[in-house]
């Protein structure tokens, strides 16, 4: 009985339990410590783009994160800034991920109102990039796509590598 339990285990197409990327499925890293976030899909690094993040290295979540939730023209709750507004900060798009145990609607990858911040460390947690850019993304990533956070000295490539979205030797 107990070896039939182990090979249903084995065979069974729920496990491992969950999804888990795989070379081709799209995937975002973003590294703090150069400020840029790469867009990898098939297995390939198809672009790079400048991001702001956190104004200290704790406001900004490391980790592996999957997006939950996106929105076009996203409506400003904090300050009760309708979407599309010039004085909203969240720019025209808003990609949110599951960081810290929340829902998506507090940690995310958006547009800006303030194109020069891009570059700099100074949000309160969450990913800032160009509208135009912001826009581009948010038209490949589907709901469920993975986003790992870090702030390290390694290329996008060796990351990518390690973390099994494109094959070691290729991009």
């Amino acid at each position: 009985m107990k070896m039939l339990f182990l090979l249903m285990m084995f065979l069974s197409p729920l496990w491992p339990l969950g999804h888990n990327p795989s070379v081709g499925d799209p995937y975002l890293i973003i590294n703090k410590q150069t400020n840029e976030l790469a867009y990898i899909d098939n297995g390939q690094i198809i672009k790079t783009f400048d991001v702001a993040t956190g104004k200290n290295e704790n406001l900004t979540p490391e980790g592996e994160f999957t997006i939950t939730v996106k929105a076009a023209e996203p409506y400003y709750r904090k300050k009760d800034i309708p979407g599309g507004d010039p004085k909203n900060p969240l720019g025209t798009r808003w990609i949110g991920f599951d960081a810290e145990n929340t829902d998506g609607r507090i940690y995310g990858i958006h547009g800006t109102n303030n194109e020069d911040s891009i570059g700099s460390f100074v949000t309160q947690g969450c990913v800032r990039m160009y509208n135009e850019e912001v826009e581009i993304l948010f038209e490949h990533i589907p709901v469920g796509t993975k986003v790992f956070i870090t702030k390290n000295g390694k290329s996008f490539e060796e990351i990518a590598a390690e973390k099994g979205a494109i094959k070691k030797g290729d991009s």
